[in-house]
């Protein structure tokens, strides 16, 4: 039986440690982005950076963590058509079972910081949207969890 993958990506960390001990219990390899993955590793959670997987590290000022074939493919491969299996299996693209993502807290910031520009776009979140489309898309495969009262 292949090992199943969960991707956690999240901004607001409420109940996270349980749910990703509970992960771990089901024998899921936890996937995770920068301070994500270090809030787990700093609760001995343990955890995969992304950076493993893709083989790329995070990029400017961390804009760029998800946005990659390794995990969008893992995200977007059919589990049922032998042919993106295949294809998965040559370019070493992991699946990926379930996705936590939460967006970033723009509103929140908006309310505290819109006089300040430049810390208001930093909150336009660009991957989480993305993980959560590319994973909806194959809701047969993967399992989307975005509000932590649903953990």
């Amino acid at each position: 039986m292949t090992k199943k993958r969960a991707l956690i990506s999240v901004s607001d960390k409420t109940g996270l440690t349980d749910l990703a001990q509970s992960l771990l219990n089901l024998n899921y390899e936890i996937i995770s982005t920068g301070g994500t993955a270090k809030f787990l590793q700093d609760n001995n959670l343990a955890v995969t950076a992304v950076e493993e997987i893709t083989g790329f590290p995070e990029c400017f000022d961390g804009r760029v963590k998800t946005l990659h074939p390794k995990i969008h493919g893992g995200l977007l491969a059919r589990r049922d058509l032998e042919s993106h299996m295949l294809s998965a299996l040559k370019l070493e693209i992991p699946m990926i079972d379930l996705v936590v993502v939460n967006l970033y807290p723009f509103e929140e910031t908006m309310l505290k910081q819109g006089d300040n520009p430049p810390v208001c776009i930093e909150q336009i979140d660009i991957g989480g949207p993305a993980m959560l489309r590319s994973a909806a898309k194959n809701y047969h495969s993967v399992i989307v969890l975005t509000d932590t009262a649903d953990y």
